[in-house]
């Protein structure tokens, strides 16, 4: 894999970015408008580097969401745009089709498991949740009807899908980010959290899930979650046992099972994806973010044979989706070029190395007075602080030690490019053991 370096891919013009007009017009994620928080201007990317237009070099923890697992402004990620850029830019989905999209189709459906043989692609993780949502809602009224009662489905709490609307309704409804909503939504059925795996695996623990399918089993669609890891409602790693006995319970009842992997697929927890820990396959799975190494947005959902022969089991058979930018050829061009380099690569090697050096020199933080846990799966490292963190004070200081991390809520954590280096790993975590020893000073 080639990284090209700063004075490579850098202009010899310096552009400076208007940070007031920023201040004044731009909404950003998660943040008020003329009050956005802390706002620091980058210029530049390259491997696991941040360049901020003032030539301040950060260390990115986060990989811009989970998504560059390759680093960024890497050589072969570069030239696949590049190559497929001159023959088609975009072209409408419907009624026709590209190389691109098909290589890719093949690729995700070689690489998931031979149960999941249909493929539809849309432009984010939000949107690939809500298409397994209408994968599974016209399931049932094709098996019974479009007077199916079936229009619930079954999550559990501490869980996040995404921002959308219908996505937003499986938010924890007591903890989660879209509480102001509450009222509007669909109303789902909750079961608790899924135990930390710091935890002895308790079977008991499937008993609110139990209860919850039998008694309501006839009006379920099925049932969703992030296995092993749930990532934004709070970095909570739990039992693959638990994805065994859930799955168990969906054969049971006749339920699809959806997997949310938007966050932890492609490695991010030690296997390729975090389902194949537990040995069991989702009936929909869903895809995004390190799909295209982080480059462009573009998200898939996965499939089985029995579902869409479910889905036109009404005579029409129509999934009625369709986004405009759907399998966009630049963003399916990347895709097919991340997954290569992904493949070809000792990703298995670094994603252990990471979690065996995460593990190591996190574990000092949790002798610290604010810290209430530390958690750590594959290229995952959390720190759960006791407080919410003040963020106009602790991304300033992270910032200051060198390293770009973004914290939300109570949680310190990372989730860096898998091509990250020992060093650059090691100045994070020392980044995080200092804020979080110094948050009760602030």
């Amino acid at each position: 894999m080639t990284v090209f370096s700063e004075s490579e891919s850098s202009s010899d013009a310096v552009v400076s970015i208007d940070i007031a007009f920023d201040h004044d017009h731009i909404w950003h994620p998660y943040s008020r408008m003329g009050s956005p928080g802390p706002m620091f201007p980058v210029a530049s990317a390259a491997g696991v580097v941040l360049t901020l237009d003032n030539g301040q070099q950060l260390i990115d923890g986060t990989a811009s969401w989970w998504s560059a697992i390759h680093g960024y402004n890497v050589a072969e990620l570069n030239q696949a745009i590049a190559k497929q850029l001159p023959q088609m830019a975009h072209a409408m989905f419907g009624g026709l089709t590209h190389q691109p999209a098909v290589a890719l189709a093949k690729k995700l459906i070689g690489l998931t498991d031979e149960s999941l043989q249909k493929v539809f692609f849309s432009d984010s993780g939000s949107v690939a949740v809500e298409v397994a949502l209408k994968m599974a809602l016209q399931y049932w009224q094709g098996m019974e009807g479009r007077g199916s009662r079936r229009d619930k489905f079954l999550t559990v709490k501490s869980g996040y899908h995404g921002d959308t609307f219908a996505t937003m309704a499986f938010a924890d409804p007591q903890t989660g980010m879209h509480g102001r909503f509450g009222g509007l939504f669909a109303e789902h059925l909750f079961a608790p959290a899924p135990e930390l795996v710091s935890k002895a695996w308790n079977q008991d623990q499937m008993k609110p899930v139990s209860r919850l399918l039998a008694e309501n089993h006839q009006r379920l669609a099925g049932v969703i979650l992030e296995p092993l890891v749930q990532a934004t409602g709070g970095m909570r790693i739990y039992h693959p046992e638990y994805l065994i006995a859930l799955r168990s319970l969906c054969d049971q009842y006749g339920l699809l099972l959806i997997f949310d992997e938007i966050a932890t697929g492609f490695g991010r927890t030690g296997s390729l994806f975090a389902y194949q820990q537990a040995g069991i396959v989702p009936d929909i799975l869903c895809l995004g973010k390190a799909l295209t190494g982080g480059y462009m947005t573009l998200a898939a959902t996965l499939t089985s044979q029995r579902v869409a022969d479910g889905i036109a089991g009404d005579g029409d058979g129509t999934l009625m989706h369709g986004p405009t930018f759907m399998a966009n050829p630049l963003a399916c061009a990347v895709a097919n070029a991340s997954i290569e380099l992904l493949l070809s690569s000792p990703w298995q090697a670094r994603v252990a190395a990471i979690e065996k050096q995460l593990l190591t020199e996190l574990e000092t933080c949790r002798q610290l007075p604010a810290v209430a846990d530390v958690r750590v799966k594959g290229a995952v490292g959390v720190v759960e602080l006791i407080e919410p963190v003040d963020m106009s004070w602790i991304q300033p200081r992270l910032v200051e030690l060198g390293v770009w991390i973004r914290p939300f809520g109570k949680l310190l954590y990372i989730m860096p490019p898998f091509i990250i280096n020992a060093d650059q790993l090691t100045r994070l975590t020392q980044a995080m053991a200092s804020v979080a020893a110094e948050i009760a000073d602030h």
